[in-house]
């Protein structure tokens, strides 16, 4: 079934950050096949164009997983199934590419929208958000990096009670979880600190961001003694011009000091 919405994802470029908006909100953000075409697309174009980015969803949730009209579709006798590993491939490009992702999360964060918020490197949430695994109760398993994602965050203990159970956590509780680092308080938007958070991101060093977020999840799946070779590769990859001039702007003019939380001039 071809869907025929002109853009089910948005794309808007603010200063050097790119602003990516799933854009289906009658549909809780439903990942369906023109979804995630249309944000390969824009995720492709947001690390050509930008230093940093965001993705949220339109109406109040950030997505309720995967379009289940779809996987009817897949599951009828004789349905043509999915590929394995097609979600892969997109939510690879923003899990380790060349720019670091914040998700900004609201309302339902579901299946496989909780995969795509994992794929991010940082994840804020506001009041309203919950987080849920119902793929047991529907026959079906995640499909888009969860088992090594979400895994990896919140342990097998939990992900297994999520998905066993129907276990549906707040935002408090994801937080407490590992699962995201930011929570906003009740009336303030995620998206705003979403977009305070990449533009800071976005102020680092482009080869610096690009190892956090290429390099640091290759090696934490390395052993021991292959993780500081090529930790000790990287930090020579990431040195340059950039980098001399960075540390010279701190030695002589005390750039971009480091302070404590809550003083002034603390970055978001």
């Amino acid at each position: 079934m071809t869907e025929t919405t002109e853009n089910v994802v948005t794309y808007e470029l603010d200063g050097d950050v790119a602003i990516v908006g799933l854009n289906r909100p009658d549909k809780r953000n439903a990942l369906s096949e023109e979804l995630q075409t249309q944000l390969r697309a824009a995720v492709f174009r947001g690390t050509e164009e930008a230093k940093a980015g965001v993705i949220f969803g339109h109406g109040g949730n950030f997505s309720a997983g995967l379009d289940l009209t779809r996987v009817r579709e897949w599951l009828k006798p004789g349905g043509r199934k999915p590929r394995p590993g097609g979600s892969h491939r997109s939510f690879e490009l923003i899990a380790r590419g060349q720019i670091p992702w914040v998700a900004s999360l609201s309302g339902a964060c579901i299946g496989g929208g909780l995969e795509l918020a994992t794929a991010c490197h940082i994840r804020v949430a506001d009041s309203t958000t919950f987080f849920a695994l119902p793929e047991g109760k529907r026959g079906i398993f995640v499909g888009a990096g969860g088992t090594v994602r979400i895994q990896r965050l919140i342990g097998y203990g939990l992900m297994a009670d999520m998905m066993l159970t129907g276990r549906v956590l707040t935002a408090a509780e994801a937080r407490e979880a590992r699962l995201i680092q930011y929570v906003v308080p009740a009336g303030e938007s995620s998206l705003a600190k979403a977009k305070a958070l990449a533009a800071t991101i976005a102020t680092n060093a482009p080869k610096t961001n690009w190892a956090v977020c290429s390099a640091l999840p290759r090696i934490s799946d390395m052993g021991h003694e292959d993780g500081l070779f090529v930790e000790g590769l990287i930090v020579n990859s990431v040195m340059g011009d950039e980098g001399y001039e960075r540390v010279k702007a701190f030695l002589e003019r005390g750039a971009m000091k480091v302070v404590a939380p809550g003083a002034e001039g603390e970055k978001p």
